[in-house]
C-alpha cells in the first residue's frame, strides 16, 4: 500500500511539472493572428512590458525566411517608397490607415485579434504592391496589431497615429526620425 502511494505521488508530480512545462512552451511559442495571401504569418508571442500583463510582441516570417519583428520606422519607410510610386493612392492609404487608428481599443485577453481590418480593404490599394517590400494588405495588418499593442499598453500614446499623421505633412527626416527615437517629439 505504501509503495502505491508513492507511485501516485511521483505520478502525480510527474504530471504536475510536465504541465508546468507545457505551459512554459506555450507561452514562447506564437499565436498565429493572420496570414497574408503571399503566405506572410503574422504571429504574437506574449511580452514582458510591466504596463500591461497583455502585452505582446508582433513577429512576421516570409516564406524560407527567419522570423522578424515589425519595427514603426519600417512602416513609415514603406509609406514612403509607395509613395514615390503612387502619391495619391498612398496617402488613400494613410487616411484609411488613421481611420484604423482611431477605432481601435485597448485589449484585455492575449492572443489579440484584429479589431478592423477586412480582406476587402486591401482592393483599393492593390497598385502599391508593385513597389517596397510590403504588400499593402501586410501593412493594414501590421500596422493595426502594433496599433493594438500601444493601446494596450500605453492607453494614452499615440506614437502609431502621430507618424501616419506627420506622413505626408512634415519632412522625411522628421517623420523617420520620430519612428526610429519612438517619441511623439
Amino acid at each position: 500500500m505504501k509503495r502505491l502511494f508513492k507511485l501516485s505521488v511521483g505520478v502525480y508530480y510527474y504530471l504536475q511539472s510536465s504541465y508546468k512545462m507545457w505551459n512554459v512552451r506555450r507561452s514562447q511559442e506564437d499565436d498565429l493572428v493572420y496570414t497574408t495571401k503571399a503566405n506572410v504569418q503574422i504571429g504574437v508571442y506574449p511580452g514582458r512590458k510591466p504596463e500591461s500583463p497583455y502585452d505582446f510582441i508582433v513577429k512576421f516570417r516570409e516564406p524560407n525566411k527567419r522570423e522578424r519583428t515589425p519595427a514603426h520606422v519600417h512602416s513609415i519607410v514603406e509609406m514612403y517608397v509607395k509613395h514615390a510610386f503612387n502619391p495619391q493612392l498612398t496617402l488613400r492609404l494613410k487616411e484609411h490607415i488613421l481611420l484604423m487608428l482611431a477605432s481601435i481599443k485597448p485589449i484585455n485577453y492575449f492572443p489579440p485579434s484584429l479589431q478592423y481590418f477586412k480582406p476587402e480593404h486591401i482592393e483599393p490599394f492593390k497598385e502599391l504592391d508593385r513597389v517596397g517590400e510590403f504588400t499593402a494588405e501586410f501593412m493594414l495588418v501590421v500596422t493595426e496589431l502594433m496599433a493594438i499593442q500601444e493601446k494596450t499598453n500605453y492607453p494614452e500614446g499615440s506614437l502609431t497615429e502621430s507618424l501616419y499623421k506627420s506622413f505626408g505633412v512634415k519632412d522625411r527626416f522628421s517623420v523617420i526620425q520620430k519612428a526610429v527615437l519612438k517619441r511623439l517629439g
